[in-house]
């Protein structure tokens, strides 16, 4: 549903310095799918993001977005795609009704047509009898659904997602993800969606694109990510004078590493806690050991992200710049 090759973009800063925000983007998104695009400030996650949705030239490179070709077809992108901005869209002294209507009408629909459509997709995002409300007196989240209501109007094949719960409350967050999943699941939407929230990434995506520098580092998904970059920890603690041991069973596990032994408690990393424990416990048991605590950690993305590229992404996302901020095309 989504295809780049070479993707690139290069803007020309101040003092005539070039800036390569993105280079060399190659990726694939399949029908369908829900995909996370992850990275700091900088790293060419929003640059890539405007040239997919055709609000950016490509310096270099080409890229299909529901089967239309983004330099020679850009209207044809347009009408298969919908974008929900970080900023959002609305007009504060609109309704929610006269919001949708005219967005219906901007993408060739009907008045009619456009108020069908906007019935049914008010309803499905829970903002029935909102309708004659002013958008400026909607709350956060339900001004984030009405957003995701403008997107879909006209019925496109993919959607992208810029932070999509950027400045919601948890509660409102969690809610808004329940109605992501459902646009996947019930309505086969295809969604690209950035954010900076680590926690959105690992619950709603079945797949994850890394970005650093303006290249892509790493993808998979979430688990296999965290798998392949961290392993599990696992601490267990035994008897008195089994710690020794212990350990060195432990150390027989396969791909065990970081093997270490304070007072009764054994720390080691595994790539999957929850298969090598019965193997732990029945070498254990046999060796006449006994296990009082078992506590196994998975890792996150931020140690993913560390891993890659050797800082935390919630460090990076507090400190950097993104290049653009003194570029222009």
């Amino acid at each position: 549903m989504i295809s780049a090759r070479g993707l690139a973009r290069s803007f020309t800063a101040r003092g005539g310095r070039t800036v390569h925000a993105v280079k060399g983007v190659d990726l694939d998104v399949m029908e369908g799918e829900l995909v996370g695009f992850l990275g700091p400030n900088g790293a060419g996650k929003t640059t890539t993001l405007r040239m997919l949705t055709t609000l950016l030239k490509p310096t270099a490179g080409e890229a299909t977005v529901g089967g239309c070709d983004l330099r020679t077809d850009p209207i044809g992108v347009r009408r298969n795609i919908g974008y929900v901005a970080q900023s959002g869209g609305t007009a504060g002294d609109c309704t929610v009704a006269e919001e949708v209507e005219l967005q219906g009408q901007l993408y060739g629909l009907s008045r009619s047509s456009a108020q069908w459509r906007g019935v049914d997709l008010i309803r499905q995002l829970d903002l029935a009898g909102l309708d004659q409300r002013m958008t400026k007196t909607l709350s956060g989240g339900q001004r984030r659904r009405l957003d995701i209501v403008l997107s879909l109007i006209h019925g496109p094949k993919v959607l992208f997602f810029d932070e999509p719960s950027a400045g919601l409350d948890p509660q409102s967050r969690a809610n808004l993800w329940d109605h992501i999943r459902r646009l996947r699941s019930d309505g086969g939407v295809t969604l690209f969606l950035t954010t900076h929230y680590l926690e959105e990434a690992d619950s709603l995506c079945d797949r994850i694109l890394v970005i650093d520098n303006g290249e892509i580092v790493a993808e998979g998904t979430p688990d296999a990510l965290k798998a392949r970059v961290s392993g599990d920890g696992v601490a267990i603690q035994v008897g008195a004078g089994q710690a020794l041991r212990a350990a060195e069973i432990a150390g027989t596990l396969p791909g065990a590493r970081e093997v270490s032994t304070v007072d009764s408690t054994v720390r080691f990393r595994v790539p999957r806690g929850d298969t090598a424990m019965p193997e732990l416990l029945r070498a254990l048991d046999s060796a006449g050991i006994t296990m009082t605590t078992v506590q196994v950690n998975r890792p996150t993305l931020d140690d993913v992200f560390l891993s890659l590229t050797g800082r935390s992404l919630r460090d990076a996302e507090e400190g950097a710049a993104g290049p653009r901020a003194d570029a222009r095309p």
